[in-house]
Parts: C-alpha cells; sequence; structure tokens
C-alpha cells in the first residue's frame, strides 16, 4: 500500500474544510452553530475510516474463503462515557472515548463463520492502528 499525502485547506474563515487526498476531494465541517454543516465532522470521518476499513476487511476474508456474504452493513456510533474505575487517574472527572460498532452481515453463514467474521472486524488495519500506540510528530511551516 502506497503512502498517500492527505491536504488539508481550510477556507479564510469559518470550519468548513477541504480536504484532497489524490483525484479525490471532499469536505469537513462540524455542524451548525459551530460550523456550517457542509460536510461530516472530524468524528464522522474518523468513524467513516473504521467502518470502510472493516467492511473492506470481512469482504476480503470472506472472499477468500469462498462464504456466502450478500451485504456488509457497519454501523458506528461515537460517544465520550465515563471512566468509573480509573486507578491511575487524577482526578474523578475523567472520560474515555468509546467507538461502538454494529456488524450486520447477510448471508448463508453459520454461527462458526460469524463468529469469525467477528474476530477478523478486529483485525482491520485501521482498527489496529486506532487501539495502538500513535507516535504523531508535529511541525509547522511558515505558510509564506
Amino acid at each position: 500500500m502506497a503512502n498517500r499525502t492527505v491536504v488539508v485547506v481550510s477556507n479564510e474563515s469559518g470550519l468548513a474544510q477541504q480536504i484532497v487526498s489524490g483525484k479525490h476531494t471532499w469536505r469537513a465541517d462540524e455542524p451548525a452553530p459551530g460550523g456550517t454543516d457542509t460536510g461530516p465532522s472530524p468524528y464522522e470521518l474518523l468513524l467513516a475510516s473504521l467502518g470502510a476499513c472493516t467492511s473492506m476487511t470481512l469482504r476480503l476474508y470472506a472472499a477468500r474463503k469462498q462464504w456466502d456474504v450478500k451485504r456488509i452493513t457497519v454501523r458506528l456510533q461515537h460517544s465520550r462515557v465515563h471512566a468509573e474505575d480509573c486507578m491511575e487517574c487524577e482526578t474523578k472527572d475523567v472520560f474515555l472515548d468509546r467507538i461502538d460498532r454494529q456488524i450486520e452481515i447477510s448471508g448463508n453463514l453459520d454461527d462458526a463463520q460469524r463468529q469469525r467474521l467477528l474476530e477478523i472486524a478486529d483485525r482491520c488495519p485501521v482498527h489496529r492502528t486506532l487501539t495502538s500506540k500513535i507516535d504523531i510528530r508535529t511541525s509547522m511551516d511558515s505558510g509564506d
């Protein structure tokens, strides 16, 4: 897989963003009243990445096994939940990010095949990235 550069170009004002990656262009924004709701929010884009990767991974695995998979639907929701048992937390008001992922697969599959696909879902590359330690290195250009 080739590394692709994603360029995000912001508007002169407001929160709407134009995103370009190779020949693909799309928008991101925040819902009103903070944004203008011209595109999905950053978290919606993150969920879309996880959902697409999950579905692709399951489709590839099922095809390799020659399993009868008709349709794969992945529904995702992001929330912030209170960490009730956080022994290392400095304060008691600690929240954790949680992503709920519900997978629906139609096709002629037995229970063992469905269980295996559930296990494979956690092996999609985006899932592995999100559950690993991520090293983000930030630099700044002058913009001139």
